[in-house]
């Protein structure tokens, strides 16, 4: 038995977090899914929510964790709702335990990411929106129960505050977590549109591809997997031929006003994401 799965018994544990109508059981399900056939058993699978209809028998549900927050920050990009999971008690997990965000795609082992660091450790996925910064990014991240109590406690007595001076909420992680963050390795853990989507022109005539080396695949929060599969210009649900995306370039309701951010956002249909973003 390694060392970092000694505190739970072996056990690789896995957590999510559900709140409001935005994901819901289709999303958790699917995870789910994507994590047993990525992963070498004993594992545990549990989704903190607010809602617990429809999900899958082998999943395991707690509460959302209490958060003594009486508002929670306005006008923030960060996803604040996940200091919940910071608290000194985590339901019944104990040391270490692998965060993943409802709205990624697993194409590859889990393993390593319970396998590199050591157990009081906390290692995130490394943000690649920021090349400049050592940022890491809380899609993906391991990390010991307890070990991020002093950032809940911060969070807690100014939400606004540290809202406003990190913006999102991995930023305050790898620039406090305790005894300082780590990073998984760079190739393990991708960006759709970054690492996946060919650049202009060839966007218009590839579909993206799989980087041979990828484990899981992360999207930005106006692209879901369902839009890279039907090839959905921005998540916005409007679906295009190469023609009719350039021929939108001259649309007076265009909404990307930046012609290159426009003309560069294009997807062709992604078969492989249905591949693995399944049950």
């Amino acid at each position: 038995m390694s060392n970092i799965l000694a505190a739970s018994g072996g056990v690789k544990q896995v957590i999510c977090i559900n709140w409001g109508t935005r994901y819901g059981a289709p999303f958790i399900n699917r995870l789910y899914a994507m994590v047993a056939r990525n992963i070498t058993p004993p594992f545990t699978f549990t989704c903190f929510t607010d809602n617990r209809d429809r999900l899958r028998p082998e999943i395991l549900c707690e509460d959302l964790p209490p958060l003594d927050v009486a508002e929670m920050p306005k006008n923030s990009p960060g996803i604040w709702q996940k200091s919940r999971l910071w608290g000194p008690k985590l339901g019944n997990l104990k040391g270490q335990v692998l965060f993943l965000d409802l709205d990624i795609v697993i194409v590859g082992s889990l393993d390593g990411f319970f396998e590199v660091g050591e157990p009081d450790d906390v290692i995130l996925a490394r943000n690649q929106t920021t090349p400049f910064e050592r940022l890491g990014q809380t899609s993906l991240f391991r990390y010991p129960v307890g070990k991020l109590v002093p950032l809940q406690e911060k969070f807690r007595a100014n939400p606004q505050g540290i809202a406003d001076e990190y913006r999102f909420e991995q930023r305050f992680v790898t620039r406090n977590a305790p005894g300082g963050a780590k990073l998984f390795p760079r190739r393990w853990v991708l960006h759709f549109r970054q690492d996946c989507r060919w650049p202009i022109p060839l966007n218009y005539f590839l579909a993206p591809r799989l980087p041979r080396d990828a484990r899981v695949i992360l999207f930005p929060r106006n692209l879901l997997p369902q839009h890279a599969i039907d090839g959905q210009f921005g998540g916005k649900g409007k679906i295009a031929t190469p023609l009719g995306h350039l021929r939108g370039l001259f649309a007076a309701d265009r909404r990307e006003k930046n012609p290159l951010r426009y003309l560069r956002h294009y997807i062709r249909p992604t078969p492989w994401v249905a591949d693995h973003w399944r049950e």
